[in-house]
């Protein structure tokens, strides 16, 4: 029973030593000219082969019926295919590796192969279970060049070109540089896997190209990859176009473009420029920046107004900008509307001030004042001003500015309504205001009050310095009436029965009554030393006796006085004795002794009088006035010496 299971045993494994096997990847492709490596492992039995025997191995193209020549083996003197020759070759160790390199792979190259192997006289195999596919396509890769994005004119810069190559049995290609900016020494080819070139990028060296080519041995089979430099620069070629709405954006003539629209249009505008880096663009009104655009985003900025308005009118300006520079253009706008916000500004009587009035307004005038209107409108264009007066027109004060209106003297029949027409080709607009004439009687001015307080003040100050004047006048009189006058002839006595003429007449004047002392009574001399003689008393009031009735006393006489008294600084004495038209004749008795106590008592009284009643000027003189009452017409003095 052991016995077949064994027998069996033994068939098995002498099957296994038998056994051929091949591992090789069933497809295969390559680029056109190219070179590609088929990794192959071969395995057979050990029979019929020393290790001294040699191994050949053989490549056949698949081929029905029959196969020809092999592409590629190893035996010396074995013919291989005239197309393959020298492009397919086995690689490695024979006995081994059944491994096949192709070159410079051609489009009729694809095909199904196969592979035979021979050692010795059992193993004799071809390994047609084991075949891969060979497919050959049209040749797609290129060096790849390592250059910077953006070049900076004047700095060195290297760029670099490479060859994927991924087998190294594969024979290296031959690289080399094309373009202008490679100088003549650096052109020449170089075999490598890597090439490098180093040089200084121009200005002039933006968008051109560079080349870097691969050349393969063979029939000229060659690729190659082109560049084109990028050479940083300034903006340049900066353009403003505008469009109305959806309209197509049109580009303005002109170096300095002005556009005009009308308000309420909407408005596009749109800025673009040229450079590298890309510059980054702003739109401007006057100084104020009113957009702009990301350093990495587009070429070109727009700027939209929606509903122009007139304050949207000004110089629009566009400016790119970037490290190594900036451009600028500008774009006038001009914002065309009817007539708006009129008012009328009012000056009156010559003021500076003036006062803004608006339509329906009313205005009083005086009477004769100046009055000067001045219309303002806001529009564009400019518009026409003109005024009226109750449907008339009036002639503008001043042609060259018709919405100027001056009234020199106002009248009362320029009372009524005036009104002032704005008008351009857009729209008109109008404005009224009603002028009411005031009459003086009316109306009492700040101006008229205070002429009349002034002229009050000037007429008091005009009364004061005439009393001073008066005062001073009276008081150099008094001055003068202080020197004594020689001592005048004694009258006749009066006849008998004749009663005796009066001192006083009717030409006496005030000036005769002023520092006049009563006619003193008999002096009482007291028998002192002589030099005691002028503290001499006088009796007053006086007793006389009428002379009609000798025995019956006179009435007494109460001289009345009034005391008028200026203070001073300096106060003048009033030296002198009293004056008259005349004199009594008995008067002479009086020495100057007794005339100086008088006049001296009559100041001491003056001042206590002054001091009492505390009357006082603004003239700075000090004046005392005594008055007596005249005697009545037709009386007579009485003479105290009769007695």
């Amino acid at each position: 029973m052991f016995l077949p299971l064994f027998l069996a045993v033994l068939w098995g494994a002498s099957q296994a030593l038998d056994s051929f096997k091949l591992q090789v990847q069933e497809f295969v492709m390559v680029q056109e000219g190219l070179c590609v490596v088929v990794p192959c492992s071969v395995f057979y039995p050990s029979r019929g082969w020393s290790p001294t025997t040699p191994a050949y191995g053989f490549w056949f193209r698949d081929q029905t019926p029959k196969p020809s020549l092999p592409v590629a083996t190893n035996k010396p003197d074995q013919d291989v295919d005239t197309d393959t020759r020298g492009r397919f070759q086995l690689l490695g160790d024979p006995s081994e590796s059944c491994s096949l390199l192709i070159r410079e792979a051609h489009l009729e190259d694809s095909a199904l192969y196969f592979f035979r192997f021979e050692r010795g006289d059992y193993v004799k195999y071809n390994f047609m279970e084991y075949k891969f596919y060979l497919e050959v396509t049209a040749l797609t890769q290129k060096p790849e060049i390592y250059v910077p994005e953006i070049l900076q004119p004047g700095h060195q810069v290297t760029l670099f070109c490479t060859f994927n190559w991924i087998f190294d049995e594969c024979p290296v290609p031959t690289l080399s540089w094309i373009g202008n900016t490679v100088s003549p020494h650096k052109a020449s080819p170089r075999t490598s896997y890597f090439s490098e070139l180093t040089f200084t990028p121009r200005p002039q060296d933006h968008n051109t190209e560079l080349t870097c080519r691969v050349d393969f041995s063979g029939e000229g089979v060659s690729t190659e990859n082109t560049v084109q430099l990028s050479v940083a620069y300034a903006p340049k070629d900066l353009v403003i176009r505008v469009s109305h709405t959806d309209e197509p954006a049109l580009e303005p003539g002109g170096e300095s473009p002005h556009l005009e629209v009308q308000k309420g249009q909407s408005l596009r505008l749109l800025c673009t420029a040229d450079s590298l880096p890309l510059a980054t663009l702003s739109w401007t009104l006057q100084d104020r920046v009113l957009s702009w655009s990301h350093p990495l985003g587009s070429t070109t900025l727009e700027l939209a107004l929606p509903r122009v308005k007139a304050e949207d009118a000004g110089r629009y300006t566009c400016r790119a900008e970037n490290r190594l520079g900036f451009l600028s253009r500008s774009l006038d706008l001009s914002v065309l509307y009817a007539p708006e916000n009129l008012k009328v500004m009012v000056s009156q009587a010559n003021r500076t001030v003036l006062e803004n009035l608006e339509s329906g307004a009313s205005l009083q005038v005086l009477e004769g004042q100046s009055l000067r209107l001045l219309c303002v409108a806001h529009s564009n264009p400019r518009a026409q001003l003109s005024w009226a007066q109750r449907g008339r027109t009036v002639s503008p004060s001043q042609p060259s500015d018709p919405g100027v209106l001056e009234l020199p003297q106002i009248q009362t029949e320029q009372e009524g309504e005036f009104t002032c027409r704005a008008q351009n080709p857009l729209g008109s607009q109008n404005i009224s205001l009603s002028l009411s004439v005031v009459y003086e009687k009316g109306l009492a001015s700040g101006a008229f009050s205070s002429g009349v307080s002034l002229g009050i003040g000037v007429t008091t100050l005009l009364f004061l310095c005439f009393i001073l004047i008066l005062v001073r006048a009276l008081r150099k009189k008094w001055t003068q009436a202080e020197v004594p006058a020689p001592a005048p002839a004694p009258a006749p006595a009066p006849a008998p029965g004749e009663a005796p003429r009066s001192g006083f007449s009717r030409r006496s004047t005030i000036l005769d009554y002023i520092n006049v002392i009563p006619k003193a009574g008999p002096l009482m001399v007291t028998p002192r030393k002589p030099e005691r003689t002028r503290r001499s008393s006088i009796s007053s009031p006086t007793t006389a006796q009428d002379p009609r009735h000798p025995h019956k006393p006179q009435k007494q006489r109460t001289t009345r006085r009034s005391s008028i008294t200026l203070s001073s600084t300096s106060q003048a004495s009033d030296r002198g004795r009293p004056r008259g038209p005349r004199a009594h004749p008995q008067s002479t008795l009086r020495s100057s002794s007794t005339e100086g106590l008088l006049g001296q008592r009559t100041r001491m009284q003056a001042r206590e009088r002054g001091r009492a009643t505390g009357k006082r000027t603004e003239c700075g003189l000090s004046l005392s006035l005594s008055l007596f009452n005249p005697p009545r017409m037709g009386h007579s003095i009485p003479d105290p010496g009769a007695a």
